[in-house]
C-alpha cells in the first residue's frame, strides 16, 4: 500500500482529487498539505498545516510515495504577476522539493494549455518556465497536465470564465482533431486523469499531457 501526499486540494481540481484519491484502494494513507484546514473529514486523510515559503520548517510526517500538486491561482485573484508567480511557481517548486525530500518518486501536476516558457503571454510562460524547472528534478516519473477551461463548482464564481464557457459551448462542435484541446473539460475528468496516470508502478520519465488526451484518459467514470 502507498500513501499520496496532495497539495491545493481546496481548489477545483484538487478537491476532486482528493476526494478521488480517499476513495482509491491503491493508497492507504493521504496527506493533505495546505495553509488552511480543510471541511473534510475520512480515516485515511492527515492534514498538514504549513506555509509554502516555509516547507523546510513543517515537522509532520510528509513520507509519500507519489506526490500531486494542484496549487494554482490566476493573476486576477492573486493580485499582482508577482504574486501569481509566487504561487503557481515557487510554491509548486517548494512542494514538489518538499514531496522529494519526503520519498516521493512520482510527481503528478496540473498546468494549463498553452504552458511555454518562451511565450509572450506571462501566464503561459510562468506555467512553462515551471514544468521546465520540475523536469530537471528528477523525478523517476513526473506527468504534467495542461487541461484547457476548467469547469465545475468553484467557492467564488469567475464571469470572465463562465463567458468564455459558454462561448466554448456554442464552438465546441467545430474543434475536431487538433483543435479538440481547445474544448472546456470538467475538473472532475482532470483529477480522474491524474489518478489514472499513477496506475502501475514502472517508472515514465517525464510525461505530458494536452487537454484532449486528458479528456480521453479521465472522461469516463470509474
Amino acid at each position: 500500500m502507498a500513501t499520496a501526499l496532495i497539495a491545493g486540494a481546496s481548489g477545483l481540481v484538487g478537491a476532486e482529487l482528493l476526494q478521488q484519491l480517499l476513495s482509491a484502494a491503491e493508497y492507504d494513507h493521504v496527506i493533505a498539505l495546505g495553509r488552511r484546514r480543510l471541511e473534510v473529514a475520512h480515516p485515511k486523510l492527515v492534514q498538514v498545516i504549513a506555509d509554502f515559503t516555509a516547507l523546510e520548517q513543517v515537522s509532520a510526517d510528509l513520507s509519500c510515495h507519489d506526490a500531486y500538486c494542484c496549487l494554482g491561482t490566476t493573476i486576477k485573484a492573486a493580485g499582482s504577476r508577482a504574486a501569481f508567480r509566487a504561487v503557481d511557481h515557487t510554491a509548486v517548486l517548494a512542494f514538489a522539493w518538499a514531496a522529494q525530500r519526503a520519498g516521493a518518486r512520482r510527481f503528478f501536476s496540473v498546468s494549463a494549455l498553452g504552458a511555454d516558457a518562451q511565450s509572450l503571454v506571462f501566464y503561459n510562460r510562468v506555467k512553462g518556465e515551471t514544468e521546465n524547472a520540475l523536469q530537471v528534478m528528477g523525478f523517476a516519473t513526473l506527468a504534467v497536465f495542461r487541461p484547457s477551461l476548467l469547469l465545475g463548482r468553484r467557492a467564488t464564481a469567475r464571469l470572465g470564465e463562465r463567458g468564455l464557457a459558454a462561448l466554448l459551448w456554442l464552438v465546441e462542435p467545430l474543434l475536431l482533431g487538433r483543435l479538440r484541446k481547445y474544448r472546456a473539460i470538467q475538473a472532475e475528468v482532470v483529477a480522474r486523469a491524474m489518478l489514472r496516470c499513477s496506475f502501475g508502478r514502472a517508472d515514465q520519465g517525464v510525461l505530458v499531457f494536452p487537454s484532449d488526451e486528458i479528456q480521453d484518459l479521465g472522461g469516463f467514470g470509474a
